[in-house]
């Protein structure tokens, strides 16, 4: 069964065990606008918790998707380079940017729940 997190910077975490499938919300994908652009690590890549992971560009700015956690990049989602849309589209499924294998499990509850976040953003 699976968990989903969230951080104040509008990334989400989906956990499963020891491996995190991180990206963006909806909330950050309609404040970005249409994503034109996304530039993701390489496989095998360390993070720690807070450094910027991947490159966004939209029509209307340019982000960064920041590491939530520490962890090793294990699995990328490369069919956003040719369609970075798919942020747009479906921010918490297709639209995820990349899989890590978590470092360290206590990070986890520095996070945020469904209904923290839902409060964050309202």
């Amino acid at each position: 069964m699976s968990i989903l997190k969230f951080t104040k910077d509008h990334e989400w975490l989906r956990i499963d065990d020891d491996i995190a499938t991180v990206g963006i919300t909806d909330y950050a994908q309609k404040a970005l606008g249409d994503i034109v652009f996304v530039q993701l690590p390489e496989d095998g890549t360390s993070f720690a918790a807070g450094e910027e992971a991947a490159v966004i560009e939209s029509v209307k700015a340019a982000g960064d998707l920041k590491m939530p956690v520490t962890g090793t990049v294990v699995a990328v989602n490369a069919a956003l380079t040719d369609s970075p849309v798919t942020v747009n589209e479906d921010p918490l499924g297709e639209g995820w940017f990349v899989r890590i294998h978590l470092t360290d499990l206590s990070e986890l509850s520095g996070l945020l729940d469904q209904a923290d976040y839902d409060k964050l953003v309202s």
